[in-house]
């Protein structure tokens, strides 16, 4: 390799450092092996948490466009870009949502979740066509992925969503300057690894927790949650309907679980109608229609 195709010199990034405690890993036990990968992960919350107001930023710009009918697209590579999609994915059964709703984007495609592509990453326009087919818009958010804040693909997706008027975040787990493009950068400082550059490790553990807090308290502020039951999840698998079950006798306890299956067929296998129906005595279109009225909150339809 001639030295002008040598690739840029990531020696900085913190998340490439040596780990101090670690140099002699490949000579402990299993069991120190083990307790040496849990007691390194231990950071991962505390660097969430410190990242609270610029996630909290974040959301509260989020949570208006996405009422309004705006789209989040996550965008990512390796490690960042699965977790991405996973989070994803996740919101539909959880919240009831639209798939179309939250979006993972990773480079290489959708194969790229089972098999390694990370030549992909390289690529600072990567995901241009991909927004295309998407019609990204500038109602719509967009948050680049990337543990060591480098990865061109992760930082084109900003770059290229901004150019569309779209909101853009940056999230990574290694201190850098928010690039211009860029409306709201998260750090998440997790520090070195255990295995020097291995972000599926740690900085993956912190990322996936940023990305739970972010979906979570997004549609828990659009009326999806009360209190902590998760009041619109679709009740579509036998694990589903028995928690369906158990949250409708919280709300009224004369119910029996027969009772309550019946009451939520009725009001097609969801939790938020079934809760209406009774409480107000009314038919299921009725019950939907109060509830979107009120924008689907369910404290608020109760009221």
């Amino acid at each position: 390799m001639s030295a002008a195709a040598l690739p840029p010199d990531r020696s900085h990034v913190a998340t490439e450092q040596r780990h101090p405690d670690s140099a002699d890993f490949d000579q402990l036990t299993v069991q120190q092996q083990v307790r040496a990968i849990a007691r390194d992960h231990a950071v991962v919350s505390g660097a969430v948490e410190n990242a609270a107001d610029e996630l909290a930023a974040f959301i509260e710009a989020l949570v208006g466009r996405v009422r309004s009918g705006g789209r989040l697209f996550y965008c990512g590579a390796g490690t960042s870009g699965r977790l991405g999609v996973l989070d994803a994915s996740e919101c539909p059964p959880t919240f009831c949502s639209d798939p179309s709703t939250v979006v993972g984007l990773i480079a290489g495609g959708e194969s790229a979740l089972r098999r390694s592509s990370e030549r992909r990453e390289d690529d600072p326009n990567g995901v241009a066509d991909e927004f295309a087919a998407q019609g990204l818009t500038a109602r719509d958010t967009v948050v680049g992925i990337a543990a060591g804040g480098t990865t061109p693909y992760a930082l084109g997706a900003v770059t290229l969503a901004k150019a569309r008027g779209a909101l853009t975040a940056l999230l990574v787990c290694s201190p850098r300057e928010k690039p211009g493009d860029c409306d709201h950068l998260i750090v998440l400082q997790t520090g070195p690894e255990i295995l020097t550059g291995s972000t599926r490790l740690k900085a993956g553990t912190a990322t996936k927790l940023a990305l739970n807090c972010i979906t979570t308290v997004l549609f828990t502020q659009l009326g999806k949650v009360h209190g902590n039951l998760m009041v619109d999840l679709a009740a579509t698998n036998d694990k589903l309907v028995d928690r369906a079950i158990r949250t409708l006798r919280l709300f009224d306890a004369t119910l029996n679980r027969a009772e309550c299956a019946e009451l939520l067929a009725a009001a097609g296998g969801r939790v938020k109608t079934a809760i209406v129906m009774r409480a107000r005595a009314i038919d299921r279109a009725t019950a939907e229609a109060h509830l979107q009225s009120v924008g689907g909150n369910l404290r608020s339809a109760l009221a």
